[in-house]
Formats: structure tokens, sequence, C-alpha cells
């Protein structure tokens, strides 16, 4: 079984699980293969906690889950160091974060100082406790949900933490009929048993590496920098696309290219993954959305534009 086989297998198998939210599956896929973490920003109850764990279990990945409530510390995430006196030495003690696929559910309810403890993890694939730096299983991924801002003991992220994400996507109510889809299946069995496993964590790792040699034409690599130039200029927009967002998009672009059985990148799979991965990191100004405008119509501007 090809690498390009097996992740359409496990979208096959989280489908099982989540109903009529295919692009959503998809998306969170492509950062997975990637090696990007993920954002799911939407209310409570539409199965942001069901897609991670059916995930983990398509791809048998070591899966911890944590609720981050006020009263989490950054040393639940992280670990901590203690004395042992059999040995007379201190010893390191595994926080949550130590796993395959990290759900951080409701990330904007906790401290910054919390928060602030997975950036190092997100970005170096490590945590230091005590000066000490630990790594962490390969492959690592995070899933965040967080409530709307908005919603009581929420705060907002700040945008160097929102930027360690490489996609933000919404999952967003289901259709009368895809509900009427769920209930069935709710009702008939739990939809999670039913999710074989795929590939293991090792397969995983196989497929991101092959996914960094799908190949990039210097075409492709200008028409990400213009998206990326044109988003720090226009007047719509307050904070553009970092140069890490555009990194962003060329991994992602060559995920979805892979995804899509081929070795090389169009322009197309820049365009299909844009929204989901800028969706966080471009701030419109003041007067945009005063005016209602919408990322969608802002990034659409910028497509055309990059494309001239």
């Amino acid at each position: 079984m090809t690498g390009n086989e097996a992740v359409h297998k496990i979208i096959d198998e989280v489908k099982k699980v989540i109903v009529g939210k295919d692009d959503v599956i998809v998306d969170v896929i492509t950062a997975f293969i990637a090696d990007g973490h993920v954002l799911i920003d939407d209310i409570p109850g539409v199965g942001k906690t069901s897609l991670a764990l059916a995930l983990s279990k398509a791809m048998s990945l070591k899966y911890n889950r944590m609720q981050f409530t006020p009263d989490v510390l950054p040393s639940d995430v992280t670990g901590f160091t203690m004395y042992n006196k059999k040995t007379s030495d201190f010893e390191f003690k595994e926080g949550a974060i130590m796993c395959n696929l990290f759900l951080a559910d409701e990330i904007n309810r906790t401290s910054s100082k919390t928060q602030s403890a997975l950036l190092e993890a997100m970005e170096e694939k490590t945590v230091t406790v005590d000066s000490q730096t630990h790594k962490l299983p390969n492959p690592f991924n995070v899933i965040a949900t967080q409530n709307p801002v908005g919603s009581v003991g929420t705060h907002m992220l700040p945008e160097s933490q929102l930027d360690r994400f490489m996609f933000c996507v919404s999952m967003g109510y289901p259709t009368v009929e895809d509900e009427a889809k769920m209930l069935k299946f709710k009702f008939e069995n739990n939809s999670l048993d039913d999710v074989k496993p795929i590939i293991d964590g090792k397969g995983m790792a196989i497929i991101k590496a092959e996914t960094r040699k799908v190949f990039v034409h210097d075409d492709v690599y200008m028409y990400i920098s213009k998206i990326a130039g044109i988003s720090r200029k226009m007047n719509e927009i307050e904070l553009g696309i970092s140069p890490r967002g555009s990194i962003a998009i060329m991994r992602a672009a060559q995920a979805r290219a892979y995804i899509e059985g081929r070795n090389y990148v169009i322009p197309e799979d820049v365009n299909n993954i844009i929204i989901p991965c800028v969706r966080h990191r471009i701030v419109l100004s003041a007067a945009s959305k005063a005016a209602n405008e919408t990322i969608e119509n802002v990034v659409s501007k910028i497509l055309k534009e990059a494309a001239r």
C-alpha cells in the first residue's frame, strides 16, 4: 500500500465518525502529513474531539487530551522533575504532551503562561524542564480547539501563538440530512469503535518524509511570495502573512499535491489550502471590519492579483 493510498484510507475511516465534513477532514490530514498543527475554532459540540479521536485510532497514534481550564499549570503540559529518595537523583515525570497526538481542548480558556508552554513543543518538537531538554515522540502533532472569542472565560490567543498553527479550520453545524445520519449512527453503534487502524506512527513518519520531497517549481515559490507580499501592503489588512506563514503555505501545498497523487505542486494546490492556512494569520483593518469584509473575500482579491 502506497502512502497516498494509506492517506485516503485514513480519510475514509474518519468519515465513519465525522459525517458531512469531508473538506475539514482533508484539511486536517493535509496539515498532519505536512507536519503542521491544527487549530479548530468553533462552538462546543460539533465533533472537534471526535475528529481527533478518530484520527488517533486510524493512525495508531498515542493520544492524550487535556482540558485547558484556568487552573492548568505549564508543568501539567510539559512535565516536571521530582526528587527520588531511593536513587538520590531528580527524575523527569512526563507531562500530557509526551504523545503523538495532543488535543489541547479549549486552549483559550487557560492562562497565557500555560498557553506558552506549547510554543517550544510545537516549533522545536522538544520541551525544556529545569534546563533539561526532552525530545517529543515522532510523529508529534497538536490539535487545539478554542471557543469563539466572547464566550465566558476565554482569552484571545496572541498572534505569535496563532502563527504556530499551520491550519485554522471551523467545522460548523451539520446539514439536516447529515445530522440525521449522525443520529442514526449514534443510535445503532459507537462509530469510533468502527474505526480501523490503517498505519502506525512509523508509517506516518514515512509519509511526512515523502511529502517533503514533492517538487516545487520556482514559479510556485514566486506565486507564494507574491501572495505574502500583497497581503502586507493591502489597505484592507492590518497584519499580513508572515514568513512562517509562507513556509506553511508551501508545506501544505506539497501535502495537498501528495494527497492528489502528484509528486509536484501546482498553483491550484496553493489556492486549495490558502484559506485554512491564512485565516488565523491575516488581521483585517478596522475599516474592513466596519465594512463587514471577510477574510475569504480579501484572500480572493490577493489570489487574483498574484495570478497576474
